[in-house]
């Protein structure tokens, strides 16, 4: 790990923390529902030659977090045991590893961790430099934390996979919640013209971010209001998904984040559908922070939740009707 001669006693501890010093962290031993979820004390994990060690101030909830609790990847527990949740993160660079570069310890940084690995329900966590960004100064570490799973996830599927152009038709599931709030916002930086799908009490909020038309999901029926639609950005699945592939133009595109199963059993020759998942990436965060710094991107958020109290964010989480993001607060302190 690197030291330099300016470092100061405190760093020096630090250094002795990734060492084999404990941290508070919630854990799961098994699957099974929010009452695996427990907090222990557990080793501060040591960080490799790529890595950085970020003591964790903010952590955002995302649905993969409550889908691995429940066992969506057996292999979670066999890589890590205990394992730790939580793959949106922000906070402050302590230790960086021998080929980092980009970092200094200090730094506060975000990122969307790999879910290989243990994550940011903890007081520390060792992250892929390649992975992270610094926080955009107009914004707070706790609204950081809301970032980067989600607006990488609609990045990815508005731009990479689906080529989202100025002036196409893009319809928005879920428009109201962690993905869709930035999906809505990016679309329409594009140029896009903006539809979202939410329930009645968000569609002032989602107008306000940018949508050009919003339905209300739950007394209108999308599918019979909407034709020539060229990308839908799926979040829901389901039904959804299968009325999604009506409204879509003749070379139109339907991107999911919860994968294509439905949209199989309706299949559509003349239209291309794709099931994806986001990758951290670093360089696109920063491209993403660059948007905030320029007040282009709001970050929205519906609730915070102190660390130990992880197990009601869960349960709000699980209802599917939060309005943006929900964030856990670790430590909003900066010294080690």
């Amino acid at each position: 790990m690197k030291t330099t001669p300016q470092q100061t006693e405190g760093t020096e501890t630090k250094s002795k923390k990734a060492l084999g010093d404990k941290m508070k962290a919630i854990v799961i031993h098994n699957f099974g529902d929010g009452n695996v979820l427990q907090q222990e004390e557990v080793t501060i994990p040591k960080i490799e030659q790529d890595d950085i060690l970020v003591k964790v101030q903010a952590a955002g909830i995302n649905p993969i977090d409550w889908k691995v609790r429940q066992g969506y990847r057996e292999d979670f527990l066999q890589n890590n045991n205990p394992g730790i949740l939580g793959w949106d993160v922000a906070g402050t660079v302590i230790e960086v590893g021998d080929l980092v570069t980009r970092f200094k310890p200090g730094d506060k940084i975000y990122a969307n961790p790999s879910a290989a690995r243990n994550g940011a329900y903890a007081e520390y966590i060792a992250i892929r430099s390649y992975e992270a960004a610094l926080v955009p100064k107009s914004i707070s570490v706790t609204e950081a934390a809301g970032v980067p799973l989600a607006a990488q996830t609609a990045w990815t599927g508005l731009f990479d996979k689906a080529n989202l152009k100025a002036d196409q038709k893009v319809l928005i599931h879920g428009a109201s919640g962690g993905v869709g709030t930035f999906a809505v916002q990016l679309a329409k930086i594009a140029g896009a013209y903006v539809i979202g799908t939410c329930s009645k009490t968000n569609i002032d909020m989602v107008k306000s971010i940018g949508a050009d038309q919003v339905i209300d999901y739950k007394n209108e029926d999308f599918s019979t209001k909407l034709k020539n639609i060229d990308v839908v950005l799926d979040t829901i699945g389901g039904d959804t998904q299968v009325k999604s592939l009506k409204v879509l133009k003749a070379g139109g595109i339907l991107v999911s984040t919860v994968g294509i199963n439905a949209a199989e059993k309706s299949p559509r020759p003349d239209v291309k559908t794709i099931g994806y998942y986001s990758i951290g990436n670093g360089a696109k965060l920063a491209e993403i922070g660059g948007l905030i710094e320029k007040g282009l991107i709001k970050i929205i958020i519906d609730r915070t939740f102190p660390l130990e109290n992880v197990r009601e964010a869960h349960q709000l989480s699980e209802t599917h009707h939060a309005k943006g993001k929900i964030i856990l607060t670790i430590d909003q302190k900066t010294n080690g």
